[in-house]
């Protein structure tokens, strides 16, 4: 099962009979080799077929493997992989249950389902399909066969992805866009109230912008606001943290699992790296900005007495609160 702080990654051979699988802890080093591969979970009860197909996907892409639908449930959770191959005959959970509960989990449900399976009569393909599966493998399974339906869900997921991230990334400062740090700030807030840790946010806006524009030109006010977007990442401290331009000159930061002092910190350094910056205006001219900070951290109660909106609305509030107060600063909403 997969975390902020382990990722499990199982490692399948077949040695004189024996399974063997390693733990490994290196998460940088999954993450660096994620980017360059789509990560394929692999699901099934038998070493042999998870070794071969180990064997014939490793290549092209990045694998993860889990023995029962439990794992396989956890391991999807966690590490939101771009497609899983499920056997269905498996102990204590088959995977039509598998597929029905990665179905109901907002979390998963898009992740495509292929069943590799020995079960190949019409009537268990239809349930597979009504129950959402992608496509199907049957066993005995052809490396070629399979190679080829990897690559067909892996190309529509690729094809899928790039569109949305057009549609969610600010084209100016390549942050995510207001539509991205709502759907982030839903996700984060119902991991948090949900595992009750947790949740702040910082709302940043840099100070007398328009007068900056009306003095140097909306050009080299683009160029200021680029600057920001990366300033405001370099702040930034884990993977994990969320940045986004919420519009105009004002930017928000999601910190999961981060209570106030750490948010506090993450908002003051920010500013000081906003204070400290040089703005290009022209090959001898420079320029200083500053940032306002507002603070928000809270562990989301159960009871809906205070919601996500209240969370963006005093985080806002506590922005003004840092203009008010003589800008270049972070307040903090109690």
């Amino acid at each position: 099962m997969a975390n902020c702080d382990m990722i499990r990654r199982w490692e399948s051979c077949v040695t004189h009979g024996n399974f063997f699988h390693a733990l490994h802890k290196d998460v940088g080093g999954i993450r660096a080799m994620d980017k360059l591969k789509n990560r394929v979970l692999l699901v099934d009860d038998e070493a042999m077929n998870l070794t071969a197909l180990t064997h014939i996907l490793k290549s092209d892409y990045t694998i993860y493997v889990e023995k029962d639908g439990q794992g396989c449930l956890d391991t999807a959770r966690d590490l939101k992989p771009d497609l899983i191959l499920l056997d269905i005959l498996m102990p204590a959970m088959n995977g039509f249950e598998v597929i029905a509960a990665l179905k109901k989990d907002d979390i998963t449900r898009d992740i495509p389902v292929i069943f590799v399976t020995g079960l190949n009569n019409a009537h268990d393909e239809e349930m597979g399909f009504v129950l959402g599966a992608a496509d199907y493998v049957n066993k005995p399974f052809s490396s070629a066969v399979v190679k080829l339906r990897v690559k067909n869900q892996i190309q529509i997921i690729n094809q899928m992805r790039q569109i949305k991230n057009l549609s969610i990334t600010d084209p100016l400062t390549e942050l995510g866009n207001r539509r991205f740090f709502y759907s982030q700030l839903e996700q984060e807030w119902n991991r948090a109230k949900r595992q009750q840790i947790p949740i702040s946010l910082i709302v940043l806006d840099i100070d007398q912008f328009k007068h900056f524009n009306d003095t140097h030109g909306h050009v080299i006010g683009d160029l200021a606001l680029r600057d920001v977007a990366q300033i405001i990442n370099k702040g930034l401290r884990r993977s994990t943290d969320v940045s986004a331009r919420w519009g105009g000159e004002e930017f928000a930061v999601i910190l999961p699992d981060t209570a106030l002092d750490g948010a506090e910190t993450v908002a003051e350094n920010i500013c000081a790296l906003v204070r400290e910056h040089k703005f290009t205006i022209d090959d001898k001219t420079s320029a200083k900005l500053t940032i306002s900070a507002g603070v928000k951290s809270i562990v989301p109660p159960r009871d809906d007495n205070y919601s996500v909106t209240n969370l963006v609305s005093d985080a806002d509030k506590a922005m003004y609160m840092a203009k008010d107060a003589g800008r270049d600063r972070v307040c903090i909403m109690d």
